[in-house]
């Protein structure tokens, strides 16, 4: 197999044509994607669910809407904690997120370990700013240090190849992640946010109305 060049931390954005009601407009942020498969969690899609009815020792750190949020089809019985630590001198990944595709249980297996010296305990850094919390971890090791916090239940996965063959069929747009984008206090207008800050011709994507028939 030729050698995948990584997009973790990207965001794939759902184009028009992209059939998938799972995926419908859908913003989601790469936290691994390499050979092995890709992994990610959907940024625009706030569910009734309150982080205090199941996490309350985090809710007060969850941003608004304070609301979990559906990562993904895939493990809608767990959660992962994305979180930015802004003021962070480096850009680095994380070498990898395989545990994060076994997740399973209430917290994402890919947010326990901690990289010492690359930010605080309870957080592991996946690209820049943006990291995985480790929601086992006491809440008051993190509230200093992070600048927004977001939980997601279940998260999106691909296979080997799976999202490069969604990539050349379209089904994708591949655009550069903000650290805003993890807590945007509108998610609903996300997709046409994201579209809308491109410099070339997807920003006119963003004025794609929701039903084609009006187009």
């Amino acid at each position: 197999m030729t050698e995948v060049s990584s997009l973790t931390g990207r965001l794939l954005v759902a184009t028009p044509a992209l059939a998938d009601p799972n995926f419908d407009r859908a913003v989601v942020l790469l936290l691994d994607h390499d050979e092995a498969g890709s992994l990610g969690v959907v940024l625009n899609r706030p569910t009734p669910v309150g982080v205090g009815d199941i996490l309350a020792s985090w809710a007060a750190l969850a941003g608004e809407p304070g609301v979990v949020f559906q990562g993904g089809p895939v493990s809608l019985d767990s959660a992962l904690g994305v979180g930015v630590v802004p003021g962070e001198p480096h850009d680095r990944s994380s070498p990898g997120l395989k545990a994060a595709r076994g997740v399973s249980g209430e917290t994402a297996e890919a947010a326990d370990t901690v990289v010492a010296g690359d930010g605080p305990l309870g957080w592991r850094r996946v690209h820049g700013a943006i990291g995985l919390v480790d929601l086992e971890a006491p809440p008051e090791l993190l509230a200093a240090a992070l600048g927004s916090l977001r939980i997601f239940a279940g998260y999106a996965g691909w296979g080997p190849g799976q999202l490069e063959e969604e990539l050349i069929e379209g089904a994708w747009y591949v655009v550069e992640s903000e650290p805003g984008d993890v807590s945007s206090p509108d998610p609903e207008q996300l997709w046409r946010a994201v579209l809308r800050r491109q410099r070339n011709e997807l920003a006119m994507v963003a004025t794609y109305p929701d039903d084609p028939s009006l187009n």
